[in-house]
């Protein structure tokens, strides 16, 4: 699929990150200049340490750039306040990360239907989703299950739910398949490049995984404190 002509989903202007300060400070990366077009697909590879994390959170506005800007349609997101950031993640951006931080009190059910919850919106109607989304990712048989009743690819579909529920406009993930076996990690790759084709689903994926940043349309790699495309 060519993406060259898709309007411009985020872009990074000048993006710095340094930890510290003086003689003890770190530099993960300088004048990071970035752009991420709707329906696209990207990996984010480079070694352990590289700062990958990190610029996927400050993408998806978790954590602050030290200077520059991330634009979301061309508005500089971080001049909003907490409360518009948080509502902003909830509507706009989905998280899958390497620990799935699913609630281990809740079923697969309960645990998909959180953020919409949190936004307020109408219970019915968020169960409803859930159950459409857990169903689409082969778990109809699961819902009723607590976190320690299903596998590690089951648990990774129920986060990878979770973050679609409010169908979100940018999916963010951070090492998705990082803690399971090769199987089910490539049955959870696949599951990501269809949504990605079926959804438009504007998708970065950090990954030390080969085959999956193999999948994606463009892969960066993060290293010296600089993104080169390869």
């Amino acid at each position: 699929m060519n993406n060259l002509n898709h309007p411009v989903e985020v872009q990074t202007l000048g993006l710095t990150k340094v930890f510290g300060s003086g003689v003890h400070s770190i530099e993960l990366f300088r004048d990071l200049d970035f752009v991420l077009r709707k329906g696209e697909r990207i990996a984010i590879v480079g070694a352990s340490g590289a700062g990958k994390s990190t610029l996927l959170h400050i993408i998806g506005t978790l954590e602050k750039p030290s200077s520059g800007k991330v634009l979301y349609g061309g508005k500089d997101i971080f001049l909003s306040d907490e409360r518009e950031l948080a509502r902003f993640r909830n509507r706009h951006i989905g998280f899958v990360f390497q620990f799935h931080y699913l609630l281990p009190e809740f079923n697969a059910l309960e645990n998909v239907m959180m953020p919409g919850l949190i936004a307020g919106l109408p219970r019915g109607e968020i169960q409803s989703q859930s159950l459409a989304l857990l169903e689409r990712l082969g778990l109809s048989s699961r819902i009723r299950h607590r976190v320690g009743e299903l596998s590690g690819g089951e648990q990774q579909r129920v986060a990878v739910a979770r973050a679609l529920l409010l169908r979100p406009s940018l999916f963010l993930a951070d090492e998705p398949s990082g803690n399971l076996d090769s199987r089910t990690g490539r049955t959870l790759h696949e599951l990501l490049v269809s949504l990605n084709e079926e959804l438009g689903l504007t998708m970065v994926i950090v990954t030390h995984n080969v085959e999956l940043a193999s999948m994606m349309q463009r892969t960066f790699r993060l290293a010296d404190g600089q993104l080169r495309e390869e």
